[in-house]
């Protein structure tokens, strides 16, 4: 066995059905407990987005929120959606939209819980999972196993996924080699985060509402030219996702799958890296960055995953694999799903725009999700070594390897980068959503006292003594901001 066919052997026990149901029923458990506040109180998510404060400490609400979609929104919402197509059908999209939507909840909980447990340290606020886990569960080896599967992933396994398309599109674009672009790419990466979680947030705030923005904009105008074949579209995504659909016989399992995984990957609700960009925000109650954390994992899947999955299927610039080998679908033949897909979709009314636009768009994209990869894998660091003068010098050298890995994931093969990306994916993502069942308590104590204050009128400010909540000591401090 090789290390490919290792890789593929642990991500079949990872990716079981177990993973794919636990994150739906997750969801929906957490949506249901909370009287689907995603829907209730999506008017506070904008509003709490756009506002806030930073600190010498913390960052404003709106680039914790950069921080977190630059982590989402990637190789998942080009390449990714592309990928769910091709191996489960144009029904996978509904999936994707299903454990965006329930995933909300799960997100919001992992956030809030990253607020309430949260701590200083080297002079900025740190949490996540790691720290929650430790301080809420009093569990310290399960939470130094999460933040060291989260430093491997983050900073060795997840990064080759996104440094690869980068490469790929460029390369189909451009015809530049991807050993240049990978050059270009960790030159440009080094110079931010070597500056530290304050340059990162500031270059997310820029980038990431350009990046979304443009793209579904040009998403738009095909949807709007094809206008016409969105009925259809919509049928089709739909009776595929219930095995309706003669066309694509046996493919339900697979939409259901490759939709959460998919789903998963993109927008990482229960995942546990949301979480650390979640913790760094300044607000004034936990509530505050759960609503707007919740609010990141529609931007990423019912914004930009959608604008993807409509300008792929309303062009018809697909393929679709049948699980024992050929196609049910062969629009494309030839073509490696991916990219290209997204690729050939623009380039139906933009012919000479097309590929360039995409390779752009994925630049960005990618681009941004390396950053956040790196303050995920830093955030855990952190937290593993106590030592100051020690973390900062492993922190330069996570700086090193992380630069190595993207290199790496640029001139290596996309099945083997995916291959390592899922594995990270979903190691986190079991370690961290039976953490946040077991924490849900105060989780939701905290949507409770928001919304009490809020009928009072008051602009919500979070007492943890007040719900019984222990190892939260940091909101003594930060409660004297706000209540004079």
């Amino acid at each position: 066995m090789n290390l490919a066919q290792f890789v593929d052997f642990l991500n079949g026990l990872v990716w079981s059905k177990a993973l794919i149901y636990l994150c739906l029923l997750v969801g929906l458990y957490f949506s249901l407990r909370m009287r689907f506040f995603q829907v209730r109180h999506i008017k506070d998510m904008v509003k709490y987005l756009l506002g806030g404060q930073d600190s010498e400490r913390g960052v404003t609400s709106f680039q914790a929120f950069a921080m977190a979609v630059a982590g989402r929104v990637g190789t998942g919402n080009i390449a990714g959606v592309a990928t769910a197509i091709a191996m489960g059908g144009p029904g996978a999209v509904f999936w994707m939209w299903a454990i965006a939507f329930l995933g909300a909840g799960s997100a919001y909980v992992e956030s809030v819980l990253a607020q309430i447990y949260k701590e200083e340290r080297d002079g900025q606020y740190r949490g996540g999972p790691a720290y929650y886990i430790e301080k809420g569960l009093k569990m310290k080896w399960y939470a130094v196993l999460f933040a060291a599967s989260t430093v491997i992933a983050c900073g060795l396994l997840l990064p080759g996924v996104q440094a690869y398309n980068i490469g790929e599109s460029i390369n189909n674009a451009f015809g530049i080699k991807p050993y240049i672009t990978g050059i270009v790419v960790i030159t440009l990466l080094g110079l931010i985060i070597f500056g530290g979680v304050k340059r990162i947030g500031k270059a997310a705030e820029v980038i990431v509402p350009f990046m979304a923005i443009g793209y579904i904009i040009v998403s738009l105008i095909i949807v709007i030219v094809n206008i016409n074949q969105l009925p259809s579209v919509l049928a089709l995504i739909f009776k595929n996702a219930f095995g309706l659909d003669a066309a694509f016989g046996g493919l339900l399992g697979s939409a259901i799958s490759w939709g959460v995984k998919r789903g998963v990957y993109s927008n990482e609700a229960g995942q546990g890296t949301g979480p650390m960009a979640a913790a760094a925000a300044e607000v004034s109650h936990p509530a505050k960055q759960g609503l707007v954390q919740a609010f990141s994992v529609y931007v990423d899947t019912l914004f930009v995953c959608s604008a993807t999955a409509f300008m792929i299927l309303i062009t018809g610039k697909y393929n679709v694999h049948k699980p024992g080998g050929g196609f049910f679908v062969e629009n494309l033949p030839g073509v490696q799903y991916g990219p290209a897909f997204t690729q050939k979709a623009v380039e139906t009314l933009f012919p000479s725009f097309g590929a360039a636009f995409v390779a752009i768009a994925l630049f960005f994209f990618a681009f941004t999700t390396l950053m956040a990869y790196y303050y995920y894998s830093e955030t855990s660091l952190a937290y593993l070594i106590n030592d100051e003068k020690l973390r900062k010098t492993l922190i330069n050298v996570l700086r090193v390897v992380l630069l190595a890995s993207a290199f790496y994931g640029t001139i290596r093969t996309a099945s083997f980068a995916w291959a390592l990306g899922d594995l990270g994916v979903g190691i986190m993502a079991w370690l961290n959503i039976i953490a946040i069942i077991i924490l849900q308590k105060p989780a939701l104590a905290t949507l409770k006292d928001y919304e009490e204050q809020k009928a009072k009128g008051l602009d919500p400010v979070f007492e943890p003594e007040k719900w019984g909540i222990e190892g939260a000591d940091i909101w003594k401090d930060i409660k004297k901001k706000y209540v004079k």
